[in-house]
């Protein structure tokens, strides 16, 4: 499947790798690529990034994205749901972190020379990949690019696509910017 990533595409997954190695993660997750994506000028995923307004708030995705990684990867839809059960999710990072310190609940290991080899990816950074791949060959695109991962990222459910709806990108303006009108969701 590499093989039909373009060089842009390959960059993305690199710099995922690279994410999470900073952040000391054993695993490369959807939300690594999502940074890596951030990361990239000139492509066309980047295009489409900015035609949304993604200069204005970039940061503030990468904000959100370390919040929900504090809460352990939980969405804050997840956060929220049981709040409605009466599961105070804050409360609980706060004393979780008050014992083991800040990011306790993240899963990244402070001893940065722990880890020896490749990482391996999650199931939800090999689903994003999947996901990318049936995208392109549904838009019958011979190459698989960014632009194909930040659609497989919209359109996943997770933190990933929730930070982006919440800055207003969707898997339907994705496409709407790069293609030029709506189409049914894919995967």
């Amino acid at each position: 499947m590499f093989e039909r990533f373009t060089k842009d595409a390959r960059a993305v997954v690199t710099g995922a790798v690279e994410h999470a190695e900073r952040g000391g993660a054993q695993t490369v997750d959807a939300e690594h690529m999502l940074l890596a994506l951030l990361d990239r000028e000139g492509s066309r995923a980047s295009f489409a990034l900015a035609a949304l307004g993604g200069g204005q708030w970039l940061e503030s995705v990468r904000r959100a994205l370390g919040e929900a990684r504090r809460r352990g990867g939980l969405s804050q839809a997840e956060a929220e749901a049981l709040a409605g059960l009466g599961i105070d999710v804050g409360e609980i990072v706060a004393r979780v972190e008050e014992v083991h310190g800040v990011g306790a609940m993240a899963g990244d290991r402070k001893d940065k020379g722990w880890w020896s080899g490749r990482r391996s990816f999650s199931r939800g950074a090999k689903d994003v990949l999947e996901r990318a791949l049936r995208i392109a060959v549904a838009r019958r695109d011979r190459h698989i690019g960014d632009e194909h991962i930040l659609l497989a990222l919209a359109s996943r459910p997770g933190v990933p696509a929730e930070v982006l709806a919440d800055h207003g990108v969707t898997y339907e303006s994705v496409t709407r910017v790069l293609y030029g009108g709506g189409e049914a969701k894919a995967g």
